[in-house]
């Protein structure tokens, strides 16, 4: 991700409120099941889930319109039950709608709110590979309850 540094104050995000865990900030946390994916095929099929829970616990990534996308394909592919092929065809279509979506201010001045969440990246670190396909599954359940609820 470009532009992208997770701001982490007494070793806690100051957007999904995950704690640092192995001294790793949020976003170092996230790389580690990105990079499991590569050795495992079946992990990679929750790929989309595993970014998009992530991305839309950390809104500050991206404009107004481009948020209000993601969450709209993510609850569209939850809903809808989409496979991840389905689901990456559907986002090609959709971005070409949308002018901007990542934000262009640079990464320490935008503006970030604080929303803690019941499960963050966190969880599927400590978790381990051995545990991040079920985790991954809880995660995505748990976004989506909390998108539904607001």
């Amino acid at each position: 991700m470009n532009n992208y540094e997770a701001i982490m104050v007494d070793g806690v995000c100051i957007e999904c409120g995950n704690s640092q865990h192995d001294g790793l900030s949020c976003y170092e946390q996230f790389g580690y099941p990105l990079a499991w994916e590569h050795d495992d095929p079946e992990l990679y099929e929750v790929h989309f889930w595993l970014v998009s829970c992530y991305m839309i616990q950390h809104p500050s990534v991206f404009t107004e319109e481009g948020y209000r996308h993601l969450i709209e394909l993510f609850v569209e592919a939850y809903d809808q039950d989409w496979d991840a092929a389905y689901t990456l065809k559907k986002n090609r279509e959709l971005i070409k709608k949308i002018s901007k979506i990542t934000n262009p201010v640079s990464s320490q001045n935008r503006v970030r709110e604080r929303k803690d969440w019941v499960l963050t990246i966190g969880d599927i670190y400590v978790g381990g590979k051995a545990n991040a396909m079920m985790n991954i599954k809880r995660w995505k359940d748990c976004v989506r309850n909390e998108v539904k609820n607001g």
